[in-house]
């Protein structure tokens, strides 16, 4: 994991490793760093965070301070910032208001399009308080800014890029991850987030601002964490309209141009960034193997090409990426090659369940024709099913991307340094089924009429021709109901399904998804296995959020940042799980300038089937591509139902093994026999929600993986070794009050 740390505290005397006295760096004898963590002009500057077991000793000797583990410290006390894995040399950039003023500071960790003088001013900005200049810009990064002893960090809207903070030695530490925090401060699972997570992963009002970690926070989308002298705030810096009854429809087309200018401008910000080769120098290659590609022979040592490439699914979000690096100024290809350079796009082929996917496919062959492009098909049976290996690194948080892991790593080994990858466009683009009751609050039932039309024909299409004719009724009659819902009703009625058990409702075709969506909060995949415990729990946390005001009183905007924030939280995992050493995915439709001029779409616009195809081809038009293979844009297919049950199949002992004495039982969260049956199910081929058990199964082996841990991200600690969840999970919990 890549990630920085910091800490303010009100006591500048507790962790003062980089404090000398007698030899005054700077202003009150401390100095100022660079990049490279060097300060002022008399040597090496250090940091260091007061240890909690010491923290009634302001003098304190410096053997004491903590530091992050192969840390590099970007600035020094009173207040440090580290900056903590491989990052990449341009991936860090800090720079200061005036040399005479070395606490006005600004840090900059990602990929960022700005100049330096778009930083300077942005500092400028902030130091008054303006935050939002510093989330204008093309790329996905994390900035902080330090203005004397005030520090402000800034996550990103989507989510994709959190914040974490935790009390800590008078003060507050603050991080891009949340286990080097609970690390930090020894914390144990919070059980109450994790039946959360499997119960209503889609609603924040259920998680909150809560981790896996007790006493670990995390920051909202679109908010800031200040600290002042480590007293904490954390303020919203994105405009959100709250009242009911929204202000008037912007401008189709100028909202169209907003997004295809962002998402040019996202892809145009990865393309002239420095290339990177792989860091290691690849084994030797002993040249041509039958049946094996340099690809393939590259993607089997586990290294990355040099350069850009893109992932080519077949689908509208990862084409319009690939066409558009490949179509840009510059030189995609590799570190040496001309501009013009091919771009490498690779596409996974599932040998193990090839039907269904060859239109896909081929719309994938038609594109990669581009001579811009690079084609390479990765090809693999039952070696790359899901659950098919599940081994694998351990992530910050639990996530579904868990089980699919290896399968995913293979396709992205034959990829490049920098790869893209079309995730988070459905979320971003698409309109949230809820939105339909946002429409009629706004008085525009006429918008409803082709969305309920095309549900109305998928009803008929799937054999229910007779059901096909009340489709339309119901639809609206359920998107009436939500209309005339209030919050607080939706979140009690919430609660008291859970309290109730109803949880076993199954979508079985996209009007039962729709009417689902339909919704305040409703349950998820995975809650019919919960203990009715864990249940009640969680309706508990749903009956509390309904006295506490949303961000948005329009039910479908709320349910669509409550869903994109989930996937965003989701992709973040699933870049950990996944990653592949020296190469980085880049995601540019969770930019925030990508998501924001995402929400400029009139819903009018959104809701229309095919809505997501038509902006992304408008995207391609002005781009200079014109021609695209029939059958583009048609909706992705759905999750290969066949290959997942292949791979519970072929991994059915080693997951029996695994619930046999599971650790969510342990917690109260399952019961162990009821899951075992679910599998045996699932692998018989009986109706079982599939994505519940991913998650279920994902968590389970978080929790081992979290627990076989041995390391921690500290060093200089007071105690031998300073580690989160040290008592592991707690098999006895208390009974609710």
């Amino acid at each position: 994991m890549r990630w920085l740390v910091g800490w303010s505290s009100i006591a500048a005397s507790f962790g003062t490793a980089g404090r000398v006295p007698g030899r005054g760096h700077g202003p009150d004898g401390y100095g100022s760093t660079g990049p490279g963590g060097t300060g002022g002009t008399g040597g090496h500057l250090r940091g260091g965070i007061a240890d909690a077991a010491h923290a009634a000793d302001p003098g304190a000797d410096a053997e004491r301070t903590v530091h992050p583990v192969g840390a590099q410290l970007l600035w020094g006390d009173p207040d440090p910032l580290w900056a903590v894995g491989d990052w990449r040399p341009d991936e860090i950039r800090t720079l200061t208001a005036d040399p005479a003023d070395p606490f006005t500071r600004l840090a900059v960790l990602g990929c960022c399009g700005a100049t330096d003088a778009e930083l300077r001013r942005a500092l400028y900005a902030a130091r008054g308080g303006a935050l939002r200049h510093l989330t204008q810009w093309s790329g996905s990064y994390t900035a902080v800014v330090q203005a004397g002893r005030r520090i402000t960090v800034l996550g990103d809207l989507a989510g994709a890029r959190p914040v974490f903070y935790t009390p800590w030695a008078s003060g507050t530490a603050y991080a891009t991850a949340a286990l080097p925090l609970a690390d930090l401060i020894e914390a144990q699972l919070d059980i109450g987030h994790l039946a959360a997570l499997l119960a209503c992963p889609d609603s924040p009002e259920a998680l909150g601002d809560g981790t896996p970690y007790a006493g670990v926070r995390r920051i909202p989308p679109g908010h800031a964490l200040i600290l002042r002298e480590g007293s904490r705030e954390i303020t919203g810096y994105e405009q959100v309209a709250s009242l009911a009854v929204a202000a008037p429809e912007a401008d189709a087309e100028r909202a169209v141009e907003g997004v295809r200018e962002a998402l040019v401008d996202a892809v145009r910000a990865r393309l002239t960034a420095p290339r990177h080769a792989p860091e290691a120098p690849a084994p030797y290659d002993p040249g041509p193997v039958p049946g094996m590609g340099p690809a393939d022979r590259r993607a089997a040592r586990g290294a990355p090409a040099a350069g850009v490439g893109a992932d080519l699914s077949g689908g509208s979000a990862s084409a319009t990426l690939a066409l558009l690096a490949a179509g840009l100024p510059g030189a995609p290809g590799s570190l040496t090659s001309p501009a013009g350079a091919r771009l490498l796009a690779v596409t996974f082929n599932d040998l193990a369940t090839p039907q269904g996917r060859e239109p896909e496919l081929e719309r994938a062959r038609a594109i990669a024709a581009d001579p811009r492009l690079h084609h390479v098909v990765v090809a693999a049976a039952d070696e790359a099913l899901p659950y098919a290996e599940l081994d694998g690194p351990l992530t910050d948080e639990p996530g579904p991307s868990l089980v699919i892991a290896a399968r995913e790593r293979r396709r992205l080994a034959a990829g490049s340094a920098d790869h893209f990858t079309g995730h988070g466009a459905r979320q971003v683009l698409d309109a949230h089924p809820a939105r339909l009751a946002d429409l009629l609050m706004d008085r525009r039932r006429r918008h409803m009429l082709r969305p309920v039309a095309a549900l109305a024909r998928s009803a008929s299409a799937s054999g229910a021709a007779g059901e096909s004719l009340l489709v339309p009724l119901t639809v609206y009659a359920a998107a009436r109901r939500l209309a005339r819902t209030t919050y607080r009703a939706g979140m009690e009625a919430a609660a008291a399904r859970l309290r109730e058990g109803g949880v076993t409702d199954r979508a079985t075709g996209p009007v039962d998804a729709s009417l689902a969506a339909l919704t305040w909060a409703r349950p998820g995949p995975a809650a019919g296995w919960l203990t009715g415990e864990a249940l009640a729990e969680v309706s508990i946390r749903l009956a509390a959020a309904a006295g506490r005001p949303p961000l948005s009183l329009r039910p479908g905007e709320a349910r669509a940042r409550s869903v994109l924030a989930r996937h965003a939280a989701d992709h973040r995992v699933f870049e950990q799980a996944v990653e592949v050493r020296s190469q980085r995915l880049h995601a540019p439709f969770l930019d925030n300038q990508v998501v924001r001029a995402a929400r400029a779409l009139p819903e009018s616009l959104r809701v229309q089937p095919g809505a997501r195809a038509a902006i992304l081809r408008s995207v391609l038009s002005s781009a200079g591509v014109r021609e695209l293979p029939p059958g583009w844009g048609v909706t992705a297919h759905t999750p290969n139902e066949t290959a997942t049950r292949l791979g519970l199949r072929a991994a059915l002992h080693g997951l029996l093994d695994l619930f046999a004495a599971p650790l969510l039982a342990d917690a109260g969260l399952i019961e162990a026999r009821v899951v075992r049956q679910a599998l045996l199910d699932a692998a018989e081929g009986r109706p079982v929600p599939l994505d519940g058990l991913a998650e279920l199964v994902s968590m389970e082996l978080w929790l081992h993986r979290l627990l076989a841990r041995r390391g921690t991200c500290w060093t200089g600690t007071s105690a031998a070794r300073r580690r989160a969840v040290p008592e592991g999970v707690p098999v006895h919990r208390p009974a609710l009050s």
